[in-house]
């Protein structure tokens, strides 16, 4: 007389190894977010998602010295941008000035707005 075993079933009806028999069965399946490469964990009967696994963040650097000196070299880099616009701030006024001096001069040459403007749409 021989003994036929069965094979063990999860809640799903699909047949479970003697390795994963004493663990949970997994739930869902695992989608890759497009957008932010995030894993999700998407049951199949409510199409809900489960979890959600952001993708891991890669180090910005290798070691701390690094990261002082970048840190150092960003120091330099905004007091060079903060110097120039001091120095655009100073001359703003000279240039303002002579921005109105050119408008003035460009509307005092201006032709005679006593006569109407013909454009070539009107002579037709």
């Amino acid at each position: 007389m021989a003994f036929v075993v069965a094979p063990q079933r999860c809640y799903h009806g699909c047949a479970m190894s003697k390795k994963n028999k004493n663990s949970a069965p997994e739930v869902g399946f695992e989608v890759m977010c497009p957008c932010c490469e995030a894993t999700l964990r998407v049951d199949p009967v409510t199409r809900a998602v489960i979890s959600h696994t952001p993708k891991p963040v890669a180090r910005t650097f290798a070691d701390m010295e690094a990261a002082a000196r970048a840190m150092r070299e960003g120091d330099v880099r905004k007091e060079s941008i903060f110097r120039q616009s001091v120095e655009a701030e100073k001359n703003k006024a000279d240039l303002m000035d002579k921005k109105f001096a050119e408008a003035v001069k460009k509307a005092k040459e201006a032709p005679d707005m006593s006569k109407p403007f013909l454009r070539d749409f009107d002579l037709d």
